[in-house]
């Protein structure tokens, strides 16, 4: 704290997690509600996404560093391919969950897609997506500290690993892993604050 190096650390993280996380919401939910509305679409890449789905991120890890090398986008793209499938899945089941009346009331008066997108598919979807969201912020949070421990040189993940190297400084092993703990629960809290808003 007194040197600022923590705070670099802090911001590092927070910063990877936030480009990762905000680039699967991005592809995460048009795509979940395009795979919900449409049928072709969902027989066609629900199954491929179901088999990439189980694998953990941490085997990413390899991948990650063959294709964007050891830097920050390795981790950006961990984080992307841990949270984007969660907030996919949910935001899919949200769709599927909406009564087929109220869709079927809407096409009858003749409303567009667009707003029946706006008006009636995403406003019923909305807590769904938020759920998704925040069991992929949790999981993002976890995946980019396993990242800085293997393939960069700054993050929690690398404070903690370069503690333990640097003379089995475990004091600072365990104060790391307070803070990511302390971090993780604001984050979660924030988005169970943003469910209740919503819900």
């Amino acid at each position: 704290i007194q040197d600022g190096t923590l705070f670099q650390h802090i911001g590092a993280s927070l910063l990877r997690v936030s480009l990762g996380f905000l680039l699967a919401v991005v592809v995460a939910v048009p795509l979940g509600l395009w795979m919900g509305r449409v049928r072709g679409a969902y027989e066609a890449l629900n199954p491929v996404f179901q088999m990439l789905r189980p694998i953990s991120p941490i085997a990413w890890i390899p991948i990650a560093i063959l294709w964007f090398g050891v830097g920050n986008a390795s981790p950006i793209y961990l984080i992307f391919i841990s949270s984007v499938f969660p907030m996919m899945v949910q935001t899919t089941s949200g769709v599927h969950t909406i009564e087929r009346r109220y869709l079927r009331a809407a096409e009858n008066f003749g409303v567009s897609r667009a707003l029946l997108f706006r008006h009636v598919v995403i406003p019923a979807v909305l807590p769904q997506v938020i759920v998704g969201m925040r069991i992929g912020l949790g999981v993002a949070w976890l995946v980019v500290v396993a990242a800085e421990m293997i393939a960069l040189r700054s993050g929690l993940g690398y404070l903690i690993i370069d503690s333990r190297n640097a003379g089995n400084r475990y004091d600072l092993v365990i104060a790391g892993m307070i803070i990511i703990r302390l971090i993780g629960l604001s984050l979660d809290g924030l988005m169970r604050l943003l469910e209740g808003l919503k819900s």
